[in-house]
């Protein structure tokens, strides 16, 4: 990190969430479609997914920022990272995203946001397998044993695939 640099300054703000939070709120202003259930409740889960996904933000890019030596850009990593969150997901920072877009939605209990967040997710999925193409040409042999172990997104590796 340079002295002018500030510590969310390679912190990416994925174009797809950004399209799907921005296209959530302008169809409830055309057309309201709320969630169903107390918005006591909706507030307090819709609040507590966005503090969840700004924590596994900050966690991955701290994790990416402790494991690079000198000048740190996210875009060119000099390692595979393979600890902290990325040790349950290769893409953490995705995760965190939605997290933080599902959550804004349910805050503001609408139901658009059940649309909003798949379509942004099928969106960026070409720029995420992309970026692991990427990483699999930089760590050839890092990246076999890694992508075998860790989901693309999380949960459990599905038939050892993807």
């Amino acid at each position: 990190m340079t002295e002018n640099q500030g510590p969310l300054e390679n912190l990416p703000l994925p174009p797809g969430q950004l399209a799907g939070a921005i296209a959530g709120i302008l169809a409830s202003r055309w057309l309201e479609v709320p969630l169903p259930g107390p918005r006591r409740l909706q507030r307090v889960t819709g609040f507590g997914l966005m503090a969840v996904g700004s924590a596994v933000n900050i966690w991955a890019l701290a994790e990416r920022r402790r494991s690079e030596a000198g000048a740190f850009e996210l875009e060119r990593p000099t390692t595979l990272v393979t600890t902290g969150p990325y040790a349950v997901s290769r893409n953490p920072m995705y995760v965190g995203w939605w997290l933080i877009h599902l959550g804004s939605g349910v805050a503001r209990g609408s139901a658009w946001v059940l649309l909003t967040v798949p379509a942004a997710v099928l969106a960026e999925h070409p720029g995420v397998t992309s970026e692991e193409r990427t990483l699999e040409g930089l760590f050839p042999a890092e990246w076999a044993d890694y992508s075998r172990r860790v989901a693309r997104y999380f949960g459990r590796q599905p038939w050892g695939c993807c």
